[in-house]
């Protein structure tokens, strides 16, 4: 057996959200963690903090090398070769969603997002006293592409573009056709583009991410918000990465939004965070290859439901389209499955209205559970 699984029991001794968030009579599959263990690295760079009980002040230097590491693990995972001293370190990704909607727009800007999105970014929009401006993705068919034709139609209306990619809830990996044409939106319009690219790491065979940073067009006018957060399952030690296309772009932010008021991640997440990216590649791939085995069995079992779904490029949530499910009127596919299935699930709503009738699934867990959840879904089919 993987090392790095963990058992149901162990799972729901813990004291994070989701295994806490419904009874125990429930599985959850909803929000973004695995239920794995972390690297040896990782956990080895917690406890030398933890042995020596060292909590004080850190060095000031200490993110130095935090965006070395970031430099050294894009190029080694993406052929991008980021500036160091043109990064900034936050404590999450959303708090960079929210710091880059106020450093690069107005109130009553429209920001322009490819939904079905994740929910933070439609959130920071509203609640920055921001329009949201939509450009649903498009089902061809195969995958979910980027409507090109209708972003000319309503880039008048936005002043920045907010790009999740690897795309969350759909598991596309955009193309450079696609990063080349939303690029030259934006250089037409005199955007900027804020690119989301925490899922990176979670790419499967057969696709490639393409940091929007190395898109010539988009260079100089792009944010790029990172973490290894989500791909190294430490989204509770909270430390992460803004990095700027230009030092024009980082000036503005920083003069707008001085350091002290965004705060810092703790020693802790830097910590755990350069021990990902310097000795977690090996985990990293043991992981990968595991997801692969479980994203190929959901995409078997919603076929033979007969649900809508297209196997994810990257990440370790499936978009479930559940449109055919005949429910009252009022209930939502989350709600069924939550009710008669005890499985908690996402609601596809709150990725935005094109995620109407839709649920996604987190398969970041071990095959046994995984298939328990499968089998009850299935069982509240009937």
């Amino acid at each position: 057996m993987e090392t790095f699984l963990l058992t149901e029991d162990q799972l729901r001794e813990r004291s994070g959200g989701k295994w806490r968030r419904y009874p125990p009579d429930v599985v959850p599959a909803f929000v973004a963690d695995m239920d794995f263990k972390v690297a040896p690295a990782i956990q080895a760079a917690v406890t030398r903090l933890t042995d020596a009980q060292d909590y004080g002040y850190g060095q000031m230097t200490e993110t130095d090398a935090l965006f070395e590491a970031f430099s050294d693990w894009m190029a080694r995972r993406h052929g991008w070769h980021p500036d160091p001293a043109l990064a900034i370190a936050n404590s999450d990704v959303v708090q960079g969603l929210y710091a880059t909607i106020l450093a690069f727009s107005e109130p009553d800007d429209g920001v322009i997002v490819h939904t079905p999105v994740y929910p933070p970014f439609l959130r920071a929009i509203e609640e920055t006293g921001r329009r949201i401006v939509a450009n649903p993705l498009v089902d061809d068919g195969t995958r979910f592409v980027v409507d090109v034709e209708g972003l000319q139609r309503v880039a008048s209306e936005g002043s920045m573009i907010l790009l999740c990619n690897p795309h969350n809830p759909t598991g596309r990996v955009l193309d450079r056709s696609e990063l080349e044409a939303i690029a030259a939106v934006a250089a037409q319009r005199g955007m900027t583009i804020v690119a989301d690219e925490i899922h990176s790491d979670l790419v499967y065979p057969g696709a490639t991410h393409i940091p929007m940073e190395t898109v010539a067009a988009a260079s100089q006018r792009t944010v790029t918000l990172n973490s290894a957060t989500k791909g190294f399952n430490i989204a509770g030690l909270r430390a992460s990465i803004a990095h700027f296309g230009s030092a024009a772009l980082k000036e503005r932010l920083v003069t707008l939004l001085p350091e002290r008021l965004l705060g810092r991640p703790g020693r802790t997440g830097v910590a755990a965070t350069i021990a990902a990216w310097c000795e977690g590649e090996a985990w990293l791939d043991e992981v990968m290859h595991y997801l692969d085995g479980n994203r190929r069995r959901v995409a078997e079992w919603a076929a033979r439901a007969n649900f809508g779904h297209h196997l994810p490029e990257a990440t370790y949530l499936a978009w479930i389209d559940c449109r055919r499910l005949d429910l009252p009127e009022g209930v939502s596919p989350q709600q069924h499955f939550l009710e008669h299935a005890k499985v908690g699930l996402t609601d596809g709503v709150d990725f935005g209205t094109p995620g109407l009738g839709h649920v996604r699934l987190n398969f970041a867990t071990s095959e046994g559970i995984l298939e328990e959840i499968l089998e009850r879904l299935t069982a509240a089919l009937d």
